[in-house]
C-alpha cells in the first residue's frame, strides 16, 4: 500500500473530516523519482474546534507518528474547522517552493 493511501486512511479514521486532501509534493524536493516523503495535508474537521494550531498539528502528528519511520519526512499541515474552511473560501494556500537541496 502506498504511503499516500496509508496517510489518507489514517486521517479519515481518526478525524472523520468533512474535507481531506493529501498531496504528495515529493517531486518538488531533492528526492528520487517516485518518492513519497513530502506531503501537503488539508484536514477539515469539527474535532479541531477549540484547539490551538499547535494542538491540531500535534494531533495529526500523533496519528501519523509511525509513518515517519516508514519514509514520511515532512508534512505541510492545514488543519481547519468547517467554519474556518468556508470562511477562507474552501481552499488551502499553495505550498512554497523548496529552498533546499538541488531543486531550484
Amino acid at each position: 500500500m502506498s504511503l499516500t493511501t496509508t496517510l489518507t486512511e489514517q486521517l479519515q479514521t481518526r478525524f472523520a473530516p468533512l474535507h481531506l486532501e493529501v498531496h504528495n509534493e515529493s517531486h518538488k524536493h531533492s528526492v528520487p523519482p517516485g518518492s513519497e516523503s513530502h506531503f501537503k495535508v488539508v484536514v477539515v474537521s469539527p474535532e479541531f474546534a477549540g484547539l490551538s494550531l499547535v494542538q491540531r498539528h500535534r494531533a495529526v502528528n500523533a496519528t501519523l507518528g509511525t509513518l515517519f519511520q516508514q519514509g514520511l519526512h515532512a508534512l505541510a499541515l492545514h488543519t481547519l474547522t468547517p467554519e474556518e474552511w468556508y470562511a477562507q473560501g474552501g481552499q488551502a494556500p499553495e505550498s512554497p517552493p523548496c529552498l533546499g537541496g538541488s531543486k531550484p
